[in-house]
């Protein structure tokens, strides 16, 4: 057991030294701490949609419920889509 232990140790510290080595020679990702400080603000840039969705809280009855959550995930998602298909024939007044 030990000379497997010794084995990944081993290819822990090559593949250490090989990433210091490529540091060196300015490949990989070096980032400054401004750049990572960045990077850590807020959402990706694009990854915001114009509209986002609003969080609510609705009552359902149990058999909708059950029958929109047997469709498995992204069920509320299907219930956002059946909504928004019923809205283009009737009124929400």
């Amino acid at each position: 057991m030990k000379v497997k232990a010794d084995t990944e140790l081993s290819e822990f510290e090559r593949d250490l030294l090989e990433s210091i080595a490529q540091a060196k020679r300015g490949e990989g990702r070096v980032t400054t701490p401004e750049q990572i400080m960045a990077r850590r603000q807020g959402r990706p840039v694009g990854s915001v949609k114009a509209a986002p969705k609003v969080p609510t809280t609705i009552r359902l009855s149990p058999d909708v419920s059950a029958a929109f959550r047997a469709t498995g995930d992204g069920w509320q998602t299907r219930i956002d889509a059946a909504l928004k298909d019923w809205l283009k024939t009737h009124s929400p007044a």
